[in-house]
């Protein structure tokens, strides 16, 4: 074939990508609990974007995290969210992503505290977004149900991680 050469390792990285993509997006539908002020729900998908940030690397933390939730809001009726979950979502996978990839990423604490970063961020990006759209008082009115949604992700996240990287078959898949 002329031309373009995909090597088999760029492509099965490719296809973990779309995979984490819409495990992603299915975490995201499967528990959504609606927050009535700013017309938005809680959910467990970060635990995924937490996962797919430690394993794939930036790249694919941004991508999966970003196109996977906001998949998510589009398929779950929540269109008016999509934009501003793309961005708060990539954003949350990157910064996974990028902090482990700087830090000793086999230590526990480390990851975890990476991960509570990444949940803040999330938790106050939505808060901007919900302001915007609605409102700071309706916005404020969102933020513990986002701040549970933070803590319940950092501990499924966790241990998501701590297990799956300890199989070779995850190792591998680990960009450095």
């Amino acid at each position: 074939m002329g031309g373009m050469h995909v090597r088999e390792k760029d492509f099965k990285r490719l296809v973990y990508i779309a995979l984490m993509t819409a495990l992603i997006a299915v975490g995201t539908m499967v528990i959504q609990i609606p927050t009535p002020y700013t017309k938005g729900y809680v959910n467990i998908g970060d635990s995924f974007i937490f996962l797919s940030a430690s394993i794939l690397g930036p790249f694919a933390g941004f991508i999966s995290g970003g196109v996977g939730s906001a998949l998510a809001d589009l398929l779950s009726g929540y269109v008016v969210w999509a934009p501003w979950t793309f961005v708060i979502k990539g954003v949350e996978g990157l910064i996974v992503a990028l902090l482990l990839k700087k830090r000793s990423a086999k230590k526990s604490f480390v990851r975890i505290a990476v991960f509570i970063l990444a949940a803040i961020w999330m938790v106050f990006g939505y808060y901007i977004g919900g302001a915007v759209m609605y409102g700071f008082k309706a916005a404020l009115a969102d933020v513990p149900g986002n701040i549970i949604q933070g803590i319940g992700s950092v501990i499924i996240g966790s241990i998501l991680v701590e297990s799956l990287s300890k199989i070779k078959y995850f190792k591998d898949l680990k960009q450095g």
